[in-house]
């Protein structure tokens, strides 16, 4: 039970590292939290190393501590309650603010829309001529795990701007009018502390075709929409809009011409996916990987950045079973203490991403990634 307990320990750390690394200070404080939990309950498991464990956890709950209070928990669509004053709505919104470590340097490929983000976000922020006007939206589309988030935070971390890190469901209440009240209040915070960068998750939740949505998000819409606009000539910060979606398609037309630039984040190519894979398997011996070969399967697979990276996860704790077959025994890992636990590792092979390659699935098909193909050629910035 106690070798379980730490299963859980580890896997929990290394989502933590994961989120701390991606600069998603909330998903990092819930898995702190987390740790902190389980050696609690190995404490209660020990008695023998109680004040071990909990002396761990306590470091744990600092950490935690450490990343900042816990933003305001998202607006429900069916169980909020009414935001009562202006505070509260500038409340929620602060809570949306992000710091983020993530460099262009850990996104594998992608070097034109690499470039193309960093100039334009530059741009935006730099000190220049009035006659020259920067993107104040920047639209990145494409299919899901491509990287678009990756390339906001990266955007960020690149600067010394002011982060929102927005989902719809941050924004969206079910009571009239409030959803245009905090994007109001998200804008009037972002001007306060310019330069900001708003990044808008999975936009189309906010903005499909106006013909086919109600009158309550009608209203929200085309409150964003005034806000994306700005008020020219008053003298606020500058706010750049960054916003993804998976569906282009989908969004209404008006919301489309404040994002002039409109760019396409494409599956990886066979130099994005070697690319990817060095990042993800860092630090390990790959000496003995055909790093073409792995590259070429993952893109007659179509997969995703995010699938690459999950393929390298796979292969990796193969070796990991491999060259520690405790890990597999459950009457072992019940017996070895949780101090003595020490992972041997070995070079990765071809034969641990054979066997990754079996528990990959990628939705994604030829005909889908031509349709975004086809939409970036007729309507791409």
């Amino acid at each position: 039970m106690r070798s379980l307990y730490l299963s859980l320990f580890e896997e929990c750390k290394r989502k933590y590292e994961g989120a701390l690394g991606r600069g998603d200070l909330e998903a990092a404080r819930d898995y702190a939290l987390k740790c902190a939990r389980i050696l609690k309950a190995l404490a209660e498991k020990v008695p023998g190393k109680r004040e071990f464990y909990l002396e761990k956890a306590e470091s744990w709950e600092n950490a935690a501590r450490e990343l900042g209070p816990r933003p305001p928990s998202p607006v429900p669509q069916s169980n909020t309650r009414r935001i009562s004053s202006e505070d509260e709505y500038r409340s929620r919104v602060e809570g949306l603010i992000s710091r983020s470590a993530v460099t262009w340097n850990d996104i594998g490929g992608l070097c034109g829309v690499k470039k193309l983000l960093a100039q334009s976000v530059a741009l935006a922020f730099a000190k220049k001529p009035e006659a020259i006007k920067p993107w104040r939206g920047i639209l990145l589309f494409g299919p899901p795990g491509t990287g678009k988030t990756l390339l906001a935070s990266a955007a960020a971390g690149s600067l010394n701007a002011t982060f929102f890190n927005v989902k719809a469901s941050d924004v969206l209440s079910k009571y009239y009018g409030e959803s245009s009240k905090l994007i109001t209040a998200l804008y009037q915070v972002a001007r306060e502390r310019a330069p900001s960068i708003v990044f808008i998750d999975e936009v189309d939740a906010l903005s499909l075709k106006r013909e086919s949505v109600h009158e309550a998000t009608r209203r929200t819409l085309a409150t964003l929409l005034a806000e994306i606009d700005g008020f020219k000539g008053r003298g606020e910060g500058f706010v750049l809009t960054l916003a993804s979606t998976n569906t282009p398609w989908d969004l209404d037309e008006a919301l489309l011409s404040r994002f002039p630039l409109r760019v396409y984040v494409p599956p990886p190519d066979k130099g994005a996916a070697k690319d990817i894979l060095r990042i993800h398997t860092k630090g390990l011996d790959i000496s003995k990987l055909d790093l073409d070969a792995i590259a070429e399967e993952s893109v007659r697979r179509l997969y995703s950045g995010r699938e690459i990276a999950n393929l390298c996860s796979l292969a990796i704790h193969h070796m990991l079973e491999d060259v520690n077959p405790e890990l597999t025994d459950l009457e072992r890992l019940s017996n070895l203490e949780v101090n003595g636990l020490e992972l041997k590792v070995r070079p990765l092979e071809m034969r641990d991403f054979e066997e990754a390659f079996k528990k990959i699935k990628n939705p994604l098909t030829r005909k889908e990634i031509e349709r975004y193909e086809k939409w970036a050629e007729e309507f791409g910035g």
